[in-house]
């Protein structure tokens, strides 16, 4: 009896590790399954079942023509920008009109507020080519006439903040309003040097410096203004006026009638008279702008 019950004993073990065999084989697998050989197939065949959306477009002759073609189209566009651009406004040259220190500045804004002493206006050249705005007071820049449009807009919104009048709305109708101002009277000038064939080595960026030198009257008038009154405001406009119409009379007097000089007949004949005309013009036409956009800011 012992011996049937030890060998079905017996018998039974290796059941029960066929059994356990049997489960443990089943978990390895599902713990340690190779997947290296599944996933070198995979790595195969993804490129080639995927593969990418602009393949298909980029193998097409046309379409690589096409692309060709549009590049070649938007590269001749940007040169005709650029080059029709540089006619009104050369940009190249931008880099001239801010080549500025701090001694041309003190000195240029000096001549804006007091011109009357100053004698020798004529821009200096080397190798005929005109030297930087720091060697020579007399040259033109875009340093000072952009930082006075900003000044002067932000004496704007001072002088509109302390009336209780201050919006961001209405501090843009008086930024926008001066660049529009700027810039007509601009177009004007252009237009009537072309009306009059006068033949000048002014440029569009000379003229938008010359016309943006009333910024700083304007500044110092408002500021009076808003310091002491508005007898202030209109004394030191008056002396800003006149400061800024004598300036330029005499830079543009060398600018418009050089080849009337060149000539010999300063004073004689109709073009010249027209020419200078014009210079009166435009020099008087700076108070006039001076007093329309800062006139409001005062009460």
């Amino acid at each position: 009896m012992d011996y049937t019950a030890t060998q079905s004993g017996f018998r039974q073990q290796p059941n029960m590790r066929l059994r356990n065999s049997s489960v443990d084989g089943s978990e390895g697998s599902q713990l340690f399954e190779d997947t290296s050989g599944a996933g070198y197939r995979n790595q195969q065949a993804g490129p080639q079942a995927a593969g990418f959306p602009g393949e298909s477009i980029l193998s097409d002759p046309m379409s690589n023509l096409a692309m060709a073609y549009g590049s070649s189209l938007a590269s001749q566009g940007r040169e005709m920008v650029d080059k029709n651009l540089d006619r009104f406004i050369p940009i190249s040259k931008l880099k001239y009109y801010f080549a500025v220190d701090t001694v041309y500045v003190g000195k240029k804004l000096g001549l804006l507020v007091f011109p009357y002493m100053h004698e020798n206006w004529e821009v200096s050249y080397q190798q005929d080519t005109p030297v930087a705005p720091r060697f020579d007071v007399n040259a033109p820049d875009l340093y000072i006439p952009a930082m006075g449009f900003i000044t002067y807009v932000l004496v704007a919104g001072l002088a509109l903040g302390t009336q209780n009048r201050f919006s961001p709305e209405l501090l843009g109708v008086q930024a926008s309003s001066a660049l529009v101002w700027l810039i007509m009277e601009v177009l004007a000038v252009l237009l009537s040097l072309y009306l009059v064939t006068v033949n000048t080595d002014l440029t569009t960026i000379d003229l938008l410096a010359f016309s943006g030198y009333k910024y700083v009257g304007m500044i110092v008038g408002v500021v009076a203004g808003l310091l002491f009154g508005r007898p202030a405001y209109y004394l030191s406009l008056l002396w800003c006026c006149a400061a800024i119409f004598v300036f330029m009379i005499r830079t543009l007097r060398l600018k418009l009638l050089s080849e009337a000089a060149a000539e010999g007949r300063l004073v004689r004949g109709a073009r010249n008279q027209l020419r200078m005309y014009l210079t009166m013009s435009i020099a008087a036409a700076q108070p006039i702008f001076m007093y329309w956009l800062t006139y409001h800011l005062i009460r």
